[in-house]
């Protein structure tokens, strides 16, 4: 377990569970999913005496699952929201997933979770999750550049619930990462497509790819709909609940406002991706069948063409072959090699009358020139 303890513009790390919540801050307590199972007991002692309530039995059992989609919920005392990140190549390979490194791999995420009190944060996590901890060197690091006790409080979190969001708009901001990889990922399916002879392994990369960009929706609009909810609790919230002050209270209300509605742009940007990268998949399928059909269309007409110029050469020769010995030069020395040039000429004559109507024009020529 690791406690965190933002006050007088600082932040320092306990080794112990305080006693009591500073006198102008607020604590933060963040472990692992299997290390909240094994200390439930002691993380709900510390909820009562620093939160001023335990969580509920299904609000614990909901930060405990693993599986558990984005959803928020509230209480009297404090909020619990679930939110589902997106999980890195190295978790995934160490839970024996798919090849995630590939492009064409499944999305997997995991679960976060956060039980917000007003001057307390519990957070869940999965194994290897590098959220707290990015988050942690960052503010550090912003404290260190500090000019003064003024301009250090000004780069903390002012609340546990600022805590959260700035959390849950970097775990969003891996979705925005992970646009480019299906964007590249659908450019080369569609581009393969597109060729005369595509080679075999387009369509599973293809329909890879729509699996995922599915799975991306579905995770993105369970997050817009418990980010939606979190907005309308903060600003249902009485005022006297944000500080004293109630010109303070309005700007801390206000900034934690915009921080969730930042949030939430942030999603309909990748949920607003996803839909479009959907579409450009379903187009390049129906360009794909199009350009199929075309090019059978030309073979047909190609092949119509031929039967059509030696139809007629067909029933000369076949005039001809009948046996009856009153023909037209059919015992003439020059009568083979005078139907021959008939044949060629016939020939002649109706390849240059399908060519002028340009029967056997390909249709890239088509094409009007500019």
């Amino acid at each position: 377990m690791n406690l965190v303890e933002f006050a007088a513009g600082a932040l320092r790390f306990l080794e112990q569970p305080p006693e009591r919540l500073p006198a102008d801050g607020f604590v933060w307590i963040y472990l692992e999913r299997a290390e909240f199972d094994d200390r439930q007991a002691e993380v709900q002692a510390l909820a009562r005496r620093l939160g001023g309530a335990p969580l509920l039995d299904v609000h614990a059992k909901d930060l405990a699952n693993a599986a558990h989609p984005s959803h928020f919920d509230a209480t009297s005392v404090y909020d619990r929201v679930i939110f589902r990140r997106l999980a890195s190549a190295a978790e995934v390979a160490a839970t024996g997933g798919a090849a995630a490194a590939g492009s064409s791999a499944r999305i997997e995420s995991r679960a976060v979770g956060f039980a917000v009190f007003d001057r307390l944060l519990v957070s869940v996590h999965a194994p290897g999750c590098q959220v707290a901890a990015s988050l942690i060197e960052r503010l550090a690091a912003d404290v260190r550049l500090g000019i003064d006790a003024q301009a250090a409080r000004a780069r903390l979190p002012q609340s546990p619930t600022d805590v959260a969001l700035q959390m849950i708009n970097a775990m969003v901001d891996s979705y925005l990462d992970l646009r480019k990889q299906l964007a590249h990922t659908l450019e080369q399916a569609q581009a393969a497509l597109f060729q005369a002879r595509p080679r075999r392994g387009v369509w599973p990369v293809l329909m890879r790819a729509r699996q995922r960009l599915h799975l991306l929706q579905e995770l993105c609009e369970e997050q817009q709909d418990a980010m939606q909810e979190w907005l309308e609790a903060l600003r249902e919230l009485p005022l006297s609940s944000y500080g004293a002050d109630p010109q303070q209270a309005q700007l801390q209300r206000d900034q934690l406002v915009a921080r969730t509605r930042d949030v939430m742009q942030h999603i309909d940007r990748v949920l607003h991706h996803a839909r479009r990268l959907e579409q450009s998949a379903e187009t390049a399928v129906q360009i794909h069948f199009n350009a199929q059909g075309q090019r059978t269309n030309d073979i047909m007409r190609t092949l119509t063409a031929i039967t059509a110029v030696f139809l007629p050469l067909n029933l000369f020769t076949g005039f001809f072959g009948m046996n009856f010995d009153h023909l037209p030069l059919i015992h003439s020395r020059a009568g083979m090699w005078a139907a021959l040039v008939l044949l060629v000429l016939l020939a002649l004559a109706i390849v240059l009358l399908f060519w002028r109507r340009r029967y056997l024009t390909h249709a890239r020529d088509e094409e009007p020139t500019s």
